[in-house]
């Protein structure tokens, strides 16, 4: 059983599942060389993917090329199906800031065979986390500065601003075809920047808000 923890509440959070958006920003999909979507494009990671603040990154002996993807994360709260876009922003109970770490050489090989991506996307502590903060305490989720560092230096920076499709559209979308539960985390999409990471690396990822303050944050070792 993977959990994740929602700051001021003591019990923490049984994720069912792991929702994922593929280029939710023009940039990155850009960088990519990948079309820009004209509808979300979502992918699921199992539960076990899941990696605490402060936790690890072991590297598969599958893979030579593990990339880091920073991305606002939502908390479902209140599950549903075909829940509307209007309410849909009802349904989260928290934000957060994650990694999607990725083995973009298998991706590769999967792309060019046309194969699912899930060796690539899923594998073990694969979902870093960090602890979410409350929903009603974040303001304007489109609105968020999003930081990635490895060893100290900046690799991605961006805003939620640039979302091509924003959280409510998201939730929304998805769940007219998968019924959302609580515990779900969904992970938003990552901006321009995505690297390498190598055994040893250090990674500190950062929520901000609009003025300034930090909201949550997340650092993991890759081994």
């Amino acid at each position: 059983m993977h959990t994740v923890t929602l700051r001021g509440f003591e019990e923490p959070f049984v994720v069912g599942k792991i929702l994922c958006v593929g280029r939710n920003y023009a940039e990155h999909a850009k960088e990519m060389k990948s079309e820009i979507p004209r509808e979300p494009v979502i992918f699921l990671k199992p539960s076990t993917a899941i990696v605490q603040d402060g936790g690890t990154v072991v590297i598969p002996a599958i893979s030579r090329d593990v990339h880091h993807e920073v991305e606002l994360t939502v908390l479902v709260g209140k599950g549903g199906k075909n829940i509307p876009r209007e309410t849909a922003l009802g349904h989260v109970a928290g934000y957060g800031i994650g990694l999607d770490m990725t083995l973009r050489d298998v991706q590769a090989e999967a792309k060019k065979k046309s194969l699912p991506w899930t060796m690539a996307k899923g594998f073990d502590a694969s979902a870093p986390v960090s602890e979410f903060v409350s929903a009603s305490g974040v303001g304007d989720p489109h609105a968020l500065d999003i930081q990635l560092d490895v060893n100290g230096s900046v690799r991605q920076r961006s805003n939620t601003r640039f979302f091509i499709f924003r959280i409510d559209e998201l939730i929304s979308f998805i769940s007219r075809t998968i019924s959302l539960e609580c515990g779900d985390v969904l992970f938003t999409g990552t901006p321009e920047g995505v690297g390498q990471v190598v055994t040893g690396d250090k990674l500190n990822a950062r929520l901000t808000a609009a003025d300034g303050s930090l909201l949550t944050s997340l650092t993991v070792s890759v081994i």
